[in-house]
């Protein structure tokens, strides 16, 4: 995971670490998992989950920790975009 503070908003991006830098492609998507964007620290998925509470924008990516946002209700499943059939959500709070 990666926190990024820009004054009193926070991004944080969350990564399954086992798809970390690789390239997905879905028709005209192409989505890179990049490591300068993702990689940070690697911490426990109910960590993670524990940060979205004070994230003004996450970024999740991999199965593991979409399932565990869709279970705790921060992402509805229907917001989520498969691709190469690996899960991707965001959460956008304003």
């Amino acid at each position: 995971m990666n926190i990024k503070k820009t004054g009193n908003r926070v991004l944080l991006a969350v990564c399954d670490a086992e798809i970390i830098g690789r390239t997905l492609r879905k028709g005209k998507v192409v989505f890179h998992v990049k490591k300068e964007f993702y990689k940070g620290t690697k911490t426990s998925i109910g960590d993670a989950i524990a940060l979205i509470e004070n994230s003004s924008i996450v970024n999740l990516i991999g199965k593991n920790i979409v399932q565990k946002a869709i279970e705790k209700g921060y992402v509805h499943p229907e917001a989520v975009l498969s691709i190469e059939g690996i899960p991707h959500a965001q959460i956008v709070k304003i």
